[in-house]
């Protein structure tokens, strides 16, 4: 994430008290914030008013910036603690242990359960059926039940396209924590699309 000369500028207008400053920062990174905040939150409203308030946080300790990391990865850091902290205000029900959805193994290396499961290649099922509105229904109920911190890992790697390190940065841990979150969140979703897709490939051939 390369910080560019207009977030230096937008920085030190911040700084000096300008409040116009804000509208063309929030030009630059609202629709970004939004996307994080709703990829953790789940909800449209609750993503409304974090973007709200990363904003009136970033006018009001714009100097806690100290311009070690990127502009953006400092929003995005100020973005995942607004927005886990909305999520933990909220019912959480829908949440449910992440080794509770992972594969299970065998001693012998062989998948536990319904075998025909672990042959499915559901990434030869096609375009369509893959972006139908029923398979999209099943990934976000999969991404609405992860626990909030690999949401919001998952989002900014595989929906920002930040690198692990960048990552690591906004949400405040090591790239090592980072990389075994965004794995096993991958391993989740994959095993939901799996357990939904193979069974209608077998019942197909």
């Amino acid at each position: 994430m390369v910080e560019t000369e207009v977030d230096l500028t937008l920085v030190e207008r911040l700084r000096s008290g300008d409040a116009a400053a804000l509208e063309p920062l929030m030009e630059r990174y609202a629709s970004r914030i939004y996307r994080l905040a709703y990829g953790i939150t789940r909800n449209e409203a609750d993503a409304e008013e974090v973007v709200q308030d990363v904003f009136l946080t970033i006018f009001r300790k714009i100097h806690t910036f100290e311009g070690r990391a990127a502009l953006g990865s400092w929003i995005y850091r100020v973005t995942t603690n607004a927005a886990l902290i909305k999520r933990r205000g909220q019912r959480t029900e829908r949440e449910v242990s992440l080794d509770s959805r992972l594969p299970a193994f065998l001693p012998d290396g062989h998948r536990a359960g319904d075998s025909a499961l672990g042959g499915a290649d559901w990434s030869q099922t096609p375009e369509a059926d893959l972006l139908s509105r029923e398979t999209r229904a099943i990934l976000d109920r999969a991404i609405d039940a992860l626990p909030a911190q690999y949401r919001a890992v998952l989002v900014l790697r595989d929906v920002e396209g930040l690198s692990n390190e960048e990552v690591a940065e906004a949400v405040g841990d090591s790239v090592a924590a980072v990389k075994s979150r965004v794995h096993r969140a991958r391993l989740v979703l994959r095993e939901e699309l799996t357990r939904h897709l193979g069974p209608r490939q077998r019942g197909a051939t």
